[in-house]
């Protein structure tokens, strides 16, 4: 699947933002971020390296308003660039699962690419969406990009957060339980043959 490349680019320009992004989900987890939202910048970043996926993104928008539409809109395009790039899904392993812990912080998420797009995201503490993590990014912008990249992939997704105090330690256990998760669903398998689904299609 790799010689075939696993690839992406698209561009997506509304009134609210502006947006260029490109990937390789047979990457090796480089990448060049720049979103004007800088803990969201660091959460890409996060997420490029630990899923592996090559990641560039070039996005503005109304932030001197809200970074909601900037953040949702680059997931958006996030979500659609990886749908793009897995093709039929011939050949991968299709479910991935992933604990990752940062310090006091633990976050477990799992993946189906399964076509269709579901969302479970709980264990958040009471007051995480309120927080402004970096004095910028609203909590509840996490899930917002969780659903967004869900939603336009294609995926079911399940995300627990275990334990955690920090909300900058839980957002980014998150996060990166999302891309280790993400590296495993997306790998091929080589004892895969065809569509990894009795249906014969994701």
């Amino acid at each position: 699947m790799a010689e075939q490349g696993r690839v992406a680019t698209l561009t997506r320009e509304t009134s609210e933002s502006s947006i260029e992004l490109s990937l390789n989900l047979d990457g090796t987890g480089t990448s060049d971020i720049s979103t004007t939202v800088p803990f969201f910048d660091h959460m890409l970043t996060a997420f490029s390296k630990h899923s592996l996926i090559d990641l560039t993104v070039r996005a503005t928008g109304d932030t001197e308003i809200d970074v909601h539409h900037t953040v949702e809109d680059v997931a958006i395009v996030l979500g659609k660039a990886i749908a793009i790039a897995l093709g039929d899904k011939a050949g991968i392993s299709r479910y991935g699962d992933a604990m990752v812990p940062l310090d006091e912080a633990l976050a477990n998420a799992v993946v189906d690419v399964s076509g269709r797009p579901f969302l479970v995201h709980t264990g958040e503490p009471a007051g995480f969406e309120f927080h402004l993590i970096g004095g910028h990014f609203t909590g509840s912008m996490v899930r917002h990009v969780f659903e967004a990249i869900s939603f336009h992939a294609g995926l079911t997704v399940h995300i627990r957060v275990l334990g955690g105090r920090d909300p900058h330690h839980i957002a980014e256990a998150e996060f990166k339980a999302f891309a280790r998760a993400m590296r495993m669903a997306l790998q091929p398998d080589a004892r895969v043959s065809g569509i990894p689904s009795t249906k014969g299609a994701l």
